[in-house]
C-alpha cells in the first residue's frame, strides 16, 4: 500500500487550518503507523506517513511538516542516514526530529543527538509521552521561528535606521559647512567694520554703542559656531570608530588646564590636580574633551571664587573613576541625571553656555565603555565623575 498524506476527519482544508501542527511519521511497521496516526489525529494534528527514508525526504521538502517522528531501523536508508540527509536540505534542516527505536544503547542515543535529533523515545511507544514531547518541540520550534522572523524584521529596521542616520549625518555636515562659511563671513565683516570705523574716527571719536553692537555681532556668531560644532560632535560620537589606546592622563589634564588658563584667571579660580594617575585606555581627543567640559563647568558654576580638585580613584572591577570636585552650591538629587541631557542648564542666572557640554561628556564616556554621574559633597559642592577601563597586561 502506498502511503498518502492524511488530513484527518472532516473537510481536508478546514482540518488543516484547525490543526495543531503537521507531524510526519516515518516507520516501516504498519502497526506503529496506525497506532500513532489515529492517536495524533484525535489530538488535533495533521498527520503524514512514510514507510521509508526516501519517501520521508520527499515529504519533508514538499509538505514542510512541523515535526518528524523517525524510526531508526528501516529498509534502505535507516533513520540515522535519513536524519543526516535532512540536515543538509535547506527546506528541512530546521525541522525537529524525534527518533523512535527499540535500541536503548547509549551510543545509539548519542549518535541520534549528534546527527541533529532533538529527542529520542524507545519502543514500545507510550503515546502520552510522545504527545508531550511533540507538543514541547513544536512549540519551541514555532517560538524559534517567530524569534527569527522578528530578528529579521529588526535587522531590516536597523539597516533602514543606519541608512537614514547616514543621510542625516551627510545633510547635517553639509548644513554645518554652509553655516560655518556664513558665520566666518559675519565674524570677518564685523572685524573689518571695527577696524575701518576706528581707523576713520579714531579710538575715541565714534559712538561707543556702535562699537558694542559690532562686538555683539561678532560674539554671537562665534557662539553659534560653537553650538554647531557641539551638535555635530554629539550626533557623531555613537557612529564613529576610534582607536582605543593607553592614555597619559597627567599630560592630558595638564594640557586642558593650560587651554583654560585665561578662564581660570578671569574667575580667579584655583585648580588643584593630583600628581599620580592610574593607567587607563581611551581615545585621547575625546577624553581631552571630557576633561575640558568638566573643568570648564566647574569654573563656570563653582563658588566665589571657584575651587576645583581634579583627580582619580583606585582601580575597581577593571574601571578607574576620575573626578572634578567644585565648591559650588551643589546639584539637587532629582537633577543629577537631568544635567547630562542636551540643552539642560540648572543655573539660568549664571548660564554661559548652550547646555550641551555635559551631554557630550556622557555620550563620549558611554562610547568608551564607562559611566558618568554627579554626587553632592558632604561639605558642599559637587563631584562630577566618569569611569574608563584600566589598562591590562596586554596593552
Amino acid at each position: 500500500m502506498k502511503p498518502a498524506i492524511e488530513t484527518g476527519a472532516g473537510d481536508a482544508e478546514g482540518s488543516a487550518d484547525r490543526a495543531l501542527g503537521t507531524v510526519l511519521i516515518v516507520d516501516d511497521n504498519p502497526e506503529n503507523l496506525g497506532f500513532l496516526f489515529e492517536y495524533l489525529e484525535e489530538c488535533g494534528f495533521k498527520v503524514l506517513v512514510a514507510l521509508d527514508g526516501e519517501e520521508a525526504l520527499s515529504y519533508a521538502t514538499h509538505a514542510l511538516p512541523d515535526m518528524i517522528l523517525l524510526d531508526v531501523m528501516m529498509p534502505g536508508i535507516d533513520g540515522f542516514d535519513t536524519c543526516a540527509r535532512l540536515k543538509t536540505m535547506p527546506e528541512a534542516r530546521d525541522t525537529p526530529v524525534i527518533f523512535m527505536s527499540a535500541l536503548s544503547d547509549p551510543q545509539d542515543k548519542l549518535r541520534a543527538f549528534e546527527l541533529g535529533g532533538v529527542d529520542y523515545v524507545t519502543k514500545p511507544i507510550n503515546k502520552e509521552e510522545v504527545l508531550a514531547r511533540i507538543n514541547a518541540h513544536v512549540s519551541l520550534r514555532r517560538l524559534q521561528t517567530e524569534l527569527e522572523e522578528r530578528n529579521l524584521l529588526l535587522e531590516g529596521k536597523r539597516r533602514e535606521l543606519e541608512e537614514r542616520n547616514e543621510e542625516l549625518d551627510a545633510f547635517s555636515h553639509m548644513v554645518a559647512h554652509d553655516l560655518r562659511n556664513a558665520l566666518v563671513r559675519v565674524v570677518g565683516f564685523a572685524d573689518l567694520l571695527l577696524e575701518r570705523v576706528e581707523d576713520y574716527y579714531g579710538s575715541a571719536g565714534w559712538d561707543g554703542q556702535t562699537r558694542d553692537d559690532l562686538q555683539s555681532i561678532q560674539d554671537s556668531a562665534l557662539q553659534m559656531q560653537e553650538v554647531i560644532d557641539s551638535l555635530l560632535l554629539l550626533a557623531g560620537i555613537s557612529r564613529r570608530r576610534v582607536s582605543i589606546d593607553p592614555l597619559d592622563m597627567g599630560t592630558l589634564v595638564g594640557r586642558v588646564v593650560g587651554q583654560l588658563k585665561e578662564r581660570i584667571h578671569e574667575r580667579q579660580a584655583t585648580v588643584r590636580v593630583v600628581e599620580s594617575w592610574p593607567a587607563v585606555r581611551g581615545y585621547r581627543p575625546w577624553v581631552e574633551r571630557v576633561w575640558h567640559n568638566y573643568i570648564e563647568n566647574g569654573i563656570k558654576y563653582g563658588g566665589t571664587p571657584p575651587e576645583l580638585d581634579v583627580g582619580a580613584g583606585e582601580i575597581v572591577d577593571g574601571m578607574v573613576r576620575f573626578w572634578v570636585r567644585d565648591n559650588g552650591p551643589g546639584i539637587p538629587e532629582e537633577a543629577r541625571e537631568a544635567v547630562f541631557r542636551p540643552f539642560t542648564r540648572l543655573h539660568e542666572d549664571r548660564a554661559e553656555g548652550h547646555g550641551l557640554g555635559l551631554s557630550i561628556v556622557q555620550r563620549i564616556v558611554k562610547a568608551l565603555g564607562g559611566e558618568v554621574g554627579a554626587e553632592r559633597l558632604e561639605g558642599g559642592g559637587t563631584e562630577f565623575y566618569f569611569t574608563l577601563p584600566a589598562t591590562s597586561d596586554d596593552d
